[in-house]
């Protein structure tokens, strides 16, 4: 897979191509001014050579990606490059400007503290190559104008070197934080999903086997004195095993509420009150306003808050009758859960729930609050409580 930077392939083109027209241009120029006739052959060869070893550099020595050292490949070739053009340099000054090549390859592969000295002794070496080819008065551009050039150049480089590096770190930072924030969202998500699932079994299958526990047992206590009433009693554990089986069988499928597979909510919730009523309890549904349309996950949010507000009136409150309510307004859905059991004495109001566990009231404000509705509970000792529960028609997104 190919990694090279876009812009560092066209720049290293216009490179390529300066001093291919670097090169050619001295050589042009040695031909028509500087050729001798004891050197010619030699520097014609050097040329060869230098234009030769530009072109294996390209092949087999490719420079370093940024950020990374320079091989020992590209080193021994920038080495050999730069040995052959001091040596061409002596026999024919018209080679001078080819070093500007050379400045990029090193600036661009060397670390600076090396690259800098490095452009300075070619800069040192092409101002001497002017002055001794000079005729007549001294050009003060002769001297000053390569080190110009060539601060200037340095300096854009370096600038550019270190700034790619900056931005290099800045990129690995920015990469890590994404992975780290996707490792975050993800055991975000296995807490939930876990919540999620301790709340749907609390309220369904570990309640049917708390209700079967109880039929049995008073089947066992009546069996010898009134065969008749501990069958009823067995029978009704079988049904709910039936109704726990199809909501174990749900849970595989969809986690849907296996009540709401067939029924509306007020038809499940009438239902649960049928089933939840037994010797000592009681329990009345009635549909307060005309029932609509509600989304699938609102409907299961309100019917596991009856199931569990429900399970607690059985195991805690000792009350003899509860009434679930479910009221339909103009702008929300409300749900009450009331019953005349002992009551308790609430706790100090939080920010955040105690409890995260996802048993008992945590989990129905836990439901409320994932459809964007909120739970309240008033109890006192002795006066029995109300569980209600009220979600906006219009379902906003609970905030996380």
């Amino acid at each position: 897979m190919n990694h090279t930077d876009p812009d560092e392939r066209w720049l290293g083109a216009i490179v390529h191509g300066a001093f291919f027209l670097l090169l050619g241009s001295s050589f042009a120029r040695f031909l028509s001014r500087d050729q001798g006739a004891s050197r010619t052959g030699w520097v014609v060869a050097l040329f060869a050579c230098f234009c030769l070893l530009h072109v294996l550099g390209l092949l087999l020595a490719p420079p370093p990606r940024p950020g990374l050292p320079p091989t020992r490949r590209h080193l021994v070739w920038l080495g050999s490059v730069t040995a052959v053009w001091v040596v061409l340099l002596v026999l024919a000054p018209s080679a001078t400007w080819c070093v500007m090549p050379l400045l990029f390859a090193g600036l661009h592969a060397l670390p600076p503290r090396i690259a800098v000295p490095a452009a300075a002794v070619l800069t040192a070496l092409v101002v001497l190559s002017e002055i001794r080819v000079a005729e007549g008065p001294l050009n003060p551009n002769m001297v000053v104008a390569p080190p110009a050039v060539a601060a200037v150049a340095t300096a854009v480089l370096v600038h550019l070197q270190r700034q790619g590096a900056r931005q290099r770190v800045l990129i690995e930072d920015l990469v890590r934080t994404r992975h780290e924030l996707a490792a975050t969202e993800r055991r975000a998500g296995v807490l939930a999903e876990r919540q999620r699932l301790s709340a749907e079994i609390h309220d369904t299958l570990a309640q049917e086997l708390s209700s079967q526990r109880m039929l049995l047992q008073a089947a066992e206590r009546v069996w010898s004195t009134d065969r008749g009433a501990a069958r009823d009693h067995v029978r009704a554990a079988a049904e709910i095993a039936s109704r726990g089986l199809a909501e174990a069988r749900r849970f595989v499928h969809d986690l849907a509420p296996a009540d709401l597979a067939e029924r509306s909510l007020a038809e499940a919730l009438g239902e649960l009150a049928r089933r939840a009523g037994g010797p000592g309890l009681t329990v009345e549904f009635r549909l307060d306003g005309e029932q609509g349309p509600l989304p699938e996950r609102v409907a299961a949010a309100l019917l596991r808050i009856a199931q569990g507000a429900l399970a607690n009136v059985r195991e805690h409150a000792a009350a003899t009758r509860a009434a679930l309510t479910l009221t339909w307004l103009d702008d929300q859905v409300s749900l009450d859960i009331a019953d005349n059991g002992r009551g308790f004495e609430q706790p100090a109001p939080r920010a955040v729930p105690s409890s995260t566990r996802g048993h008992g009231l945590p989990a129905m404000r836990i439901r409320a609050r994932r459809v964007g509705g909120t739970l309240t509970v008033e109890s006192t000792p002795g006066e029995g409580t109300v569980v209600s529960a009220a979600v906006p028609l219009v379902v906003k997104e609970p905030a996380l």
